[in-house]
């Protein structure tokens, strides 16, 4: 079967290659891919820029829904055809303490899809079964989707945020997961968000605003501050450079919280004694864990959380360098890929 495969470190090492079909395990389903999602960590393994461990030769992709199309022996939770998502994190250790207490997503021995295990830029992918979760029937699959950055932004904002009805928010980044902070911190009872981007960001920032976000190029902290001088209660660094954390660390309030989301290999360049003098909480905000997934499966369904007008295009799999480009030159949020349709 046809798959997207990241191959090697150089940047561009990705292309379209011939795999076998997978084979469950007693543990696992093989499920077929309705939908996948392109996630930023994908583009920075195309593009060479990534500062994390990749299993290479690995298929991409770790966003994604469908329906399951054959059970491992041990399967008892779940039945042939059945609409699921999945989890990340393909392999963990039982054993680990972290695991242990719930946080298996933290478990240092974690493998997850896309750059651990192959992913589901492909048709068939195989999941083990305690990372599955049902979608409901009236939840659509490619919304289903993108159940994962959804659960990024609700560790971030609500777990460890801990936004608090009233706040005003400030998400520096208005890529898919600082635009999804953004309505996660709406979904919090946040009186005001903003968003902060460059001026090429233009189409993803009208977007933010279409989806009652503030749009920021200039005036951030003016912005913060307009409202008693002291600046916001929580800062969302989506971006992951100096500039953005330092921006954080500049517009929240004495007392106030910066959760860092943003990955981002360089050192910063500026000293941190502002966040000592104002007595801020900096935390840095990785991945979710099964309560999350379950609480956000339901906000979807709910529609309390609608992230549909971020999915703009589904291409198809063969097409998928017209899909990482237009989500890397900021034309689009997010990208889907189809891998049911290969040509």
């Amino acid at each position: 079967m046809k798959a997207i495969v990241n191959y090697a470190t150089d940047p561009d090492s990705v292309e379209i290659r011939d795999i076998p079909e997978p084979k469950p395990g007693p543990d696992d389903v093989i499920m077929e891919v309705d939908t996948v999602s392109v996630c930023g960590s994908d583009l920075h393994q195309w593009k060479g820029g990534h500062s994390w461990p990749v299993n290479y030769p690995v298929v991409l992709g770790h966003e994604f829904a469908g329906r399951i199309v054959e059970l491992g022996k041990q399967v008892i939770e779940f039945e042939m055809g059945d609409r699921v998502t999945s989890e990340t994190a393909a392999v963990i250790d039982p054993q680990n303490p972290l695991t242990k207490e719930g946080n298996y997503q933290l478990d240092p021995n974690r493998k997850g899809f896309g750059y651990g295990v192959d992913g589901a830029m492909t048709r068939f992918v195989k999941v083990p079964v305690r990372c599955l979760h049902h979608v409901p029937e009236e939840l659509p699959l490619k919304i289903a989707a993108v159940t994962e950055p959804c659960c990024v932004a609700y560790n971030a904002v609500i777990e460890n945020g801990s936004v608090k009805p009233g706040d005003r928010v400030l998400v520096l980044g208005p890529g898919p997961i600082g635009i999804l902070c953004g309505l996660m911190a709406k979904v919090g009872g946040a009186a005001e968000v903003a968003i902060s981007g460059l001026p090429s960001d233009k189409a993803r920032l009208s977007i933010a605003k279409d989806l009652g976000l503030i749009p920021l190029t200039e005036g951030i902290i003016e912005w913060a501050k307009k409202s008693d001088g002291t600046g916001v209660n929580l800062a969302v660094d989506a971006a992951g450079v100096s500039v953005t954390l330092r921006t954080a660390i500049d517009a929240v309030r004495p007392g106030g919280r910066i959760a860092k989301v943003g990955w981002g290999p360089q050192p910063i360049d500026f000293s941190l004694d502002p966040l000592v003098q104002k007595n801020i909480s900096l935390f840095g905000s990785f991945s979710h864990n099964r309560p999350m997934w379950e609480a956000v499966l339901r906000l979807l369904t709910s529609k309390r959380l609608d992230p549909a007008p971020i999915l703009t295009e589904t291409w198809k799999l063969s097409n998928w360098r017209d899909a990482f480009e237009a989500m890397h030159n900021g034309e689009i949020v997010k990208a889907q890929l189809n891998p049911q349709n290969l040509n």
